[in-house]
């Protein structure tokens, strides 16, 4: 058992108190001002640190898109065919990319790899922790959700092969003959009758689980028109719409609100370097948020440094959303959207304790994760005196405790 004292806890879901966390098997088993810390448990002093829930990208492409390779070794994009419904990223994941490592370094938990956006429909996602050996052992969820794409990505690529799609028409037309195809293939298996209803399409079963609300719809989008295309094929064929990026989400966030789509929103340290975004605003979180809009914060790793992630929180802050909101919008928010908020994303007794000691006010761009654990093991520390970052080794072997 693990007791973490003396600390300001930060719980996203509930007032923030000072007082202890309990550790047991890797779950938070107590937590408050009055507990009792138990006779042999390991003791972490934090002598009043902040302590949040660890945080949650819901939008990267760590391990797939390795750092430091200029994209050579990349998998984000199996652009042979414009429907790739049924690739899957957890059977491209190297959990030795350093990207990891930099995650831990910005007290990231907890993300989503996602396909890129090549394709009008790039493949399932897989919501995994940051530490870990075998990608299997480090999955929460998988799939987690069928990354799709609208605008430019998929126009570019195919119409310089000359194939469809080269338009926005020709790409909404993709996604609407998948939907068609796999409501046929769910209409043939219904059948009793049917000789061929047992064969197997893997395409056709994972849109499938779009349809059936098992999982949602990523839908890369930037521009309003676009979002609003995501909005009018997601009422065609109901299932749970989910956008990503959402660069001008604000000039459509009324019907966003009202059909209570989620955004991701980022990266937002980017330049203006396409057309789509020329509405980037560090504002627009805020914007979106008044609007009554659930929001996330997402770096796209590795297009913004993963470690980045709360920075993106904090500037949007300064430039009107409120610092509520913003870690909401790095811990259950995305949890919720992946739907993993009942394991993670707040401090909360049951939950996996993924939890994170800051150097100061989780804010400040001065502070920083000084330890970081996951299922109440430490995976990094950071030692102030030396500047040293330590990471555990890939496996099942914890850091021994920081000492104060």
């Amino acid at each position: 058992m693990l007791a973490i004292v003396n600390a300001t806890v930060i719980p996203v879901e509930g007032e923030e108190f000072e007082g202890t966390i309990l550790v047991r098997d890797g779950r938070i088993a107590e937590l408050g001002s009055d507990v009792t810390v138990p006779e042999g448990a390991t003791v972490l002093d934090v002598a009043g640190a902040q302590v949040t829930p660890g945080l949650v990208d819901a939008h990267v492409h760590l391990g797939v898109h390795p750092e430091g390779d200029g994209g050579a070794a990349s998998d984000t994009n199996e652009m042979t065919n414009p429907n790739m419904a049924g690739v899957r990223t957890i059977d491209a994941i190297d959990p030795y990319d350093e990207g990891f490592d930099l995650a831990l370094a910005g007290g990231v938990t907890t993300v989503n790899v996602n396909p890129g956006s090549g394709n009008p429909i790039g493949g399932q996602a897989t919501t995994l922790h940051t530490h870990g050996r075998i990608v299997d052992h480090m999955v929460l969820r998988e799939p987690a959700g069928i990354k799709s794409a609208l605008g430019e990505n998929p126009k570019r690529v195919y119409g310089e092969k000359k194939q469809t799609p080269s338009t926005r028409l020709g790409t909404a037309k993709v996604i609407r003959d998948a939907f068609v195809a796999a409501q046929n293939y769910q209409r043939r298996h219904a059948d009793p009758d049917n000789d061929k209803r047992h064969d197997v399409d893997l395409t056709m079963e994972a849109l499938g689980k779009v349809l059936s609300r098992e999982i949602p719809w990523r839908q890369h989008a930037h521009r309003a028109d676009d979002i609003v295309t995501a909005l009018r094929i997601q009422a065609e064929f109901g299932y749970d719409l989910v956008i990503d990026h959402g660069t001008e989400a604000h000039l459509v966030a009324d019907l966003l609100a009202e059909r209570g789509v989620p955004v991701l929103i980022g990266p937002l340290f980017t330049t203006k370097s396409k057309m789509e975004l020329r509405g980037r605003s560090i504002a627009n979180p805020g914007k979106l948020a008044k609007a009554g809009v659930e929001l996330s914060i997402i770096t796209d790793h590795p297009v913004i440094p993963i470690s980045f992630l709360v920075h993106q929180a904090s500037l949007a802050v300064r430039e009107g959303l409120d610092r509520e909101t913003a870690l909401r919008a790095i811990t259950i928010n995305p949890a919720k959207v992946l739907g993993v908020a009942d394991q993670l994303g707040s401090i909360e007794v049951g939950k996996r304790a993924d939890l994170v000691v800051w150097s100061g006010d989780w804010m400040d761009p001065m502070a920083r994760p000084r330890t970081v654990l996951i299922d109440g093991a430490v995976v990094f520390e950071h030692d102030a005196t030396t500047g040293e970052e330590r990471v555990a080794p890939r496996g099942d072997v914890p850091l021994a405790l920081a000492q104060e």
